[in-house]
């Protein structure tokens, strides 16, 4: 059985928070990913950012459901949400769109056991971690090609 060191990416392309918008664009066309993930300036994991992250910028924006019962205003949902998704659509660098504290699996972690937290959590980039280090990043394509071999 396959592990995440077999079918991993080794050379990890990473960004950092200040990495512009068209920066990280312009990175996943020119490598052909779709995640990233987002380190500080000592190389410490903060969390990946996505292909879907800056489709979520040109999405249109969900008013909260809300209701009036005697002067009191009710949301259906959640106002933090709003503002989330609004921060998201404005953002003009990684640190604005990424997302923090990903999923990441270990070196040894079994192609089915990857398979199953992509499918289960919708997640389609995994870091791999050993111990707090980043020694590579499984993407969508990397289980893809597996197929193929």
């Amino acid at each position: 059985m396959k592990k995440a060191i077999d079918i991993m990416t080794k050379e990890v392309v990473t960004v950092g928070k200040e990495t512009t918008v068209p920066e990280l664009a312009k990175l996943f066309a020119t490598h052909s990913i779709g995640g990233i993930p987002v380190v500080d300036s000592e190389g410490k994991l903060l969390g990946v950012v996505t292909e879907s992250d800056l489709i979520d910028q040109n999405k249109k924006v969900h008013i909260p459901t809300v209701i009036t019962i005697l002067d009191s205003v009710i949301y259906l949902e959640s106002p933090d949400k709003m503002e989330k998704e609004m921060l998201k659509i404005a953002g003009t660098t990684v640190g604005d769109i990424y997302t923090p504290n990903p999923l990441t699996v270990r070196e040894d972690t079994s192609l089915e056991d990857i398979a199953t937290i992509m499918s289960e959590k919708n997640v389609h980039t995994l870091p791999v971690m050993r111990d707090s280090e980043l020694v590579g990043v499984i993407g969508k394509r990397d289980i893809i090609k597996t197929l193929m071999s």
